[in-house]
């Protein structure tokens, strides 16, 4: 096998072991490990800026970098002084109005229905047309996909599945600009993204235990949450 045809190593920018500043994706003149891929992935570098030739695409892009930058205060001050402005709800409207998208697809979780009312009208009042669905929207029972009642969150009555392929073709259906996401279940969350046609976006991720904050067991590794260093066997 050529080196040309080599695949590239696979990237690690997780652990990489090189100080942010100095690293090449930082830094014009910067360092980069041996499975870098803004060094070694050279084929998928020139495959993107193909895919950015796309005015739609070009323009997403733009926007969502402006948006990026509009986040934070104090950038005149330099590096070392900006600090954030904004709420991800008040980012979300702003690039959607950047966009100039007009209907917004709001694809939320039951648990999250009072929150998913006052999102509602945030967009609305901000002018944009907005539909909604939910996750039980279709009304199949569990049952239809092979549950045990005694695998249901209610054992003793009729529950209806999660449906997020649902929620992604009515929202193609409608033909919504942009989904906003929040509260889906793990997997339902994959599901929806997959079947979706919309660019999508997540407001909020679903964590029943930590109050949809699901970065508080990743701050509290090292002390309450110091169970999850060690493999977790069902």
């Amino acid at each position: 096998m050529s080196k040309e045809s080599r695949p590239a190593p696979l990237p690690t920018c997780a652990v990489c072991s090189i100080e942010v500043p100095d690293r090449f994706c930082r830094n014009e003149k910067g360092h980069a490990p041996s499975n870098c891929p803004s060094t070694r992935s050279l084929d998928i570098v020139k495959e993107t800026l193909e895919i950015l030739k796309d005015p739609e695409v070009m323009e997403v892009v733009r926007q969502a970098s402006i948006q990026e930058g509009e986040a934070y205060g104090d950038r005149d001050k330099g590096y070392a002084y900006i600090r954030p402005i904004k709420p991800r709800i008040q980012e979300t409207i702003e690039f959607a109005q950047k966009m100039k998208f007009q209907r917004i697809c709001l694809v939320f979780c039951i648990g999250m229905r009072k929150e998913a009312e006052i999102i509602n009208k945030i967009f609305t009042d901000n002018g944009f047309e907005t539909i909604s669905v939910m996750c039980k929207a279709g009304a199949i029972s569990k049952e239809e996909i092979g549950l045990l009642r005694e695998q249901q969150i209610d054992p003793t009555s009729f529950e209806a599945m999660c449906n997020p392929i649902l929620q992604a073709l009515t929202s193609n259906y409608h033909k919504s600009e942009l989904n906003v996401l929040f509260g889906l279940c793990v997997g339902h969350d994959a599901l929806f993204l997959k079947y979706a046609k919309a660019y999508n976006t997540v407001l909020a991720s679903k964590d029943r235990l930590l109050a949809h904050n699901p970065l508080a067991a990743i701050y509290q590794y090292d002390s309450y949450y110091r169970y999850l260093k060690n493999p977790l066997v069902e």
